[in-house]
This record gives structure tokens, C-alpha cells and sequence, in this order.
């Protein structure tokens, strides 16, 4: 700030809300990918149905398959990094649901949640072009009372981050942030593994998540 009265002038960032991105190797994503396909095979609907049901989600127990073994074993690394970075002195925890959501051509999600949960994330194992970002929403609701005209959008005024993902990446974000897909302006379909996670013995005492 260039005022002749300020001597020294700070802007301080505060209560962030921090966001994992990680992409897995060209090994692991192979060897991830291939398993996921195998187990996709025998539980998925055909793609006709899917398309007249406007999308698809499978059970919330995929973390429980012999196929997830290897991603379930990357997301408790990535987890425990997250847990260790954040300065949480409590390690045991436990993914909660992981599901897998197919989005064929115009499909979309709104804007949601994961209550009860801690963390939540999504593994991208198919992002066509035109289906390959994420929206998260700002979760101050104060912001919402005042929204002034803006002369251009920053990331300190915008109430949307849109994140650009790609196959093989691996998203990690606090269970509270709210999170939308646009519709999916591909030919293709979007395939994603989400999951949630808790701390073990908070599952114990309260509700199931709700999804």
C-alpha cells in the first residue's frame, strides 16, 4: 500500500482450507486402473442404462473389494501424511464408504457434502475432455450476505474454485467443503472413486455418514 502514513502494512491469510492433489505414476495408476476395471465389469449397469438413468452410483463398500486393494492402500498413505501435516495427534482411522459415480454425456452433480466424515476425496480413473474439472464452494456462509459488483475475479473474491483434474489423480479435501461437477460436455463418460474418512473411534458414537 503506497500511503505516505503507513510505515508497514501485512495481509495475513487465515483459517485456510487446504486441498490434496496428488497424481499417481504411470506403474500404479496401470495397475490401480486395471483392477478397478476388472471389479467395474461385473457390477456396473450397461451404458444404455446408465444414460437413461442420467448417471450411476454404485454401493458405498468398494473400499471392502479384493480390486481396491491398491488404492485403498495409496489413500491411507496419502491420509496419514494429511493427518501428520495437520499437526492431529490421533492416527486410527478408517474409510467410512468409497463408491464409484459414472456421469455419461449432460450429467452433473450439485453441490454437496459429506457430514460426519473428516476427510473426503475422489480418484479420477476417467476425466474426458469436457468432463474433467471439479467445483468446490466457499464454506463461509457470512460471505454470502454482501456480494458486492467485482472488476475481476481473484481468488480472494470468488466464492468458487474450479480444479482441473485429469485420469490418475487422487483429490483429498476437509469432509465440510461443498463440491459440484458441471455437466459432462464430453462423449464420454466420467468415472470417479470417491470415499470419506473418519477417525475410527468417533464412528463408534456418531451417525453413519451421510453421504
Amino acid at each position: 500500500m503506497a500511503h505516505r502514513w503507513i510505515e508497514n502494512s501485512d495481509v495475513l491469510s487465515i483459517f485456510p482450507t487446504l486441498i490434496w492433489k496428488i497424481e499417481l505414476t504411470s506403474e500404479a495408476q496401470k495397475a490401480v486402473n486395471t483392477n478397478i476395471l476388472k471389479a467395474l465389469e461385473d457390477i456396473r449397469p450397461s451404458g444404455a442404462d446408465i444414460i437413461s438413468a442420467k448417471g450411476w452410483q454404485s454401493n458405498q463398500d468398494l473400499h471392502k473389494l479384493d480390486e481396491f486393494r491398491d488404492l485403498v492402500s495409496y489413500i491411507d498413505d496419502i491420509v496419514i501424511t494429511i493427518l501428520r501435516f495437520l499437526k492431529i495427534g490421533y492416527e486410527a482411522f478408517e474409510i467410512t464408504g468409497c463408491w464409484c459415480t459414472i456421469n455419461p454425456t449432460g450429467t452433473s452433480h450439485r453441490a454437496h457434502s459429506h457430514p460426519n466424515n473428516f476427510l473426503s476425496g475422489v480418484y479420477y480413473f476417467q476425466t474426458p475432455v469436457g468432463a474433467d474439472t471439479i467445483n468446490f464452494h466457499d464454506p463461509r456462509i457470512q460471505t454470502g450476505i454482501i456480494r458486492p459488483p467485482v472488476t475481476e475475479l481473484t481468488a480472494e473474491n470468488t466464492d468458487q474454485v474450479v480444479v482441473k483434474v485429469r485420469a490418475g489423480t487422487l483429490l483429498v479435501f476437509p469432509a465440510y467443503l461443498q463440491h459440484s461437477v458441471d455437466p459432462n460436455n464430453s462423449e464420454g463418460e466420467r468415472i470417479g472413486i470417491s470415499f470419506n474418512i473418519m477417525f475410527s473411534s468417533f464412528t463408534e458414537n456418531l451417525s453413519k455418514p451421510l453421504w
